[in-house]
């Protein structure tokens, strides 16, 4: 089997950092022409899910999303042609459903904004180019601050962590398959930590986790699979690095990475199979470039 590829956004060097991620020990290794440019502020990376031929990456200081060729073989990242695509104000989340047909991306706002509102947008992914183009009444109001948007590999639910009036939350979404169209579910009452900075959706679709910036941990949730709804898995929250912004987990769901901001390294856990449970993986952390903002991870076909 191929190695996975892992890419990290370093928000102080407006870079995204690529590695190779042995399959069986989860450790890493810095890509061939690592790290790649992106635009001012890049605060998420996505890879296509399905198809791995494109990434993307929302670029909070330019309001627009790079996209990338990916390199199979290697990992390595190319722009693609209309790239950077300009977006809503100050996007910090894009994520690609699981048949890579659609491109959801959350917006936040400036430090110094009044607005008590975000937004989540839809766009069209063009199989051949990897072009976004937004989807008509796609746009959706979201209260508070929006920071971050996950899918379950099914393409029926969305969630979404946001921050309002000190208290962070998680907001749940249904899709219409066949348009990408979105509906709120009835609110979770779940909330994580008071920051929560990213939410993941494990490649099998049990399990949800979000980590907590001002905590240092990240918590960790079951999903119904009928409605969507979360519990709480046992002994959540985990431990993480300072100032915790991402978490993905590898296509295997064996292991779970968090990019942790403020001490400019990425935890690795293995994932118990069962319960969900995190547990810190031998040689973790793993250093990365200044200030990691978010994780992704891509497998090659074997």
């Amino acid at each position: 089997m191929n190695d996975e590829f892992l890419f990290v956004t370093n928000q102080g060097e407006a870079v995204v950092s690529g590695y190779e991620m042995e399959v069986c020990s989860g450790e890493l290794t810095p890509i061939a022409g690592s790290p790649f440019a992106a635009g001012r502020n890049p605060m998420s990376v996505a890879v296509e899910p399905s198809g791995g031929n494109f990434v993307y990456v929302a670029n909070k200081g330019d309001h627009d999303v790079s996209g990338y060729t990916l390199n199979p073989s290697s990992g390595a990242l190319k722009p693609i042609a209309g790239s950077p695509f300009v977006v809503e104000t100050h996007p910090v989340s894009v994520v690609v459903d699981p048949n890579d047909r659609f491109a959801y991306v959350v917006t936040g706002q400036p430090p110094s904004s009044q607005e008590r509102k975000s937004n989540i947008s839809g766009y069209a992914i063009s199989p051949t180019t990897g072009e976004l183009t937004a989807i008509a009444g796609s746009s959706l109001e979201i209260a508070g601050t929006g920071i971050s948007v996950a899918l379950d590999p099914n393409g029926k639910f969305a969630y979404v962590t946001t921050f309002l009036d000190g208290t962070g939350n998680i907001l749940g979404y249904t899709i219409n398959p066949s348009t990408g169209a979105l509906t709120a579910m009835p609110p979770l009452a779940l909330p994580p930590g008071p920051t929560p900075s990213s939410v993941a959706v494990d490649p099998s679709g049990k399990f949800v986790y979000v980590t907590n910036e001002s905590s240092d941990n990240v918590s960790g949730y079951t999903i119904n699979p009928s409605t969507g709804a979360l519990t709480a898995i046992a002994g959540s929250p985990f431990p993480a690095g300072r100032s915790p912004r991402s978490v993905a987990v590898d296509p295997g769901d064996r292991f779970a990475y968090v990019a942790n901001f403020g001490s400019d390294s990425i935890s690795g856990y293995d994932i118990d199979a069962s319960t969900g449970a995190l547990r810190a993986m031998a040689g973790s952390p793993f250093a990365t470039s200044g200030e990691p903002s978010s994780v992704a991870i891509w497998q090659p076909p074997p």
